[in-house]
């Protein structure tokens, strides 16, 4: 799919509000942003269909599930051939703990972000699966304090 080439305006007010408000009706969207209902419609539709909105996901809360502790963690791995790359994404991906999983530049080669039953549930996931995924060599964790805000 295409992204188009320039969002206008009312695209990105539309963007805005269903960011903050995923569950909005189209009508409700419609009165925020000032269009009709069938043109706000039609403007996400085409949103959707050129892959600028992705998708529509419930946030929940990570102490809801029991994982109340965020877990930023730099990963770096023996090399950066690509078979190597994929090979540690499939199998980060298949991790529950795992939320985020970011290729980055600088020390390390990936930065993940993983939801834990505090320090002891962490070192679960360290001992049972982080260590042990392919390629890894070093692993470093950074506990989050507090989370200021969060836009996901």
């Amino acid at each position: 799919m295409s992204t188009p080439d320039r969002l206008d305006e009312l695209d990105q007010s539309l963007l805005q509000v269903l960011s903050a408000e995923g569950r909005i009706s189209n009508a409700a969207l419609a009165d925020r942003v000032g269009l009709s209902p069938s043109a706000t419609l039609r403007r996400l539709r085409r949103l959707e269909e050129t892959g600028v909105v992705v998708g529509y996901r419930a946030v929940v809360d990570p102490a809801a599930l029991g994982r109340a502790t965020t877990v930023f963690v730099e990963v770096s791995l023996e090399s950066q051939r690509e078979d190597v790359l994929e090979a540690f994404e499939e199998a980060a991906s298949k991790v529950p703990e795992i939320v985020g999983c970011h290729l980055i530049s600088g020390d390390a080669d990936y930065l993940l972000r993983v939801q834990a039953d505090g320090v002891a549930g962490y070192e679960r996931v360290h001992t049972a699966h982080l260590s042990r995924l392919p390629g890894v060599s070093k692993i470093r964790s950074n506990f989050a304090m507090r989370t200021a805000f969060d836009r996901t």
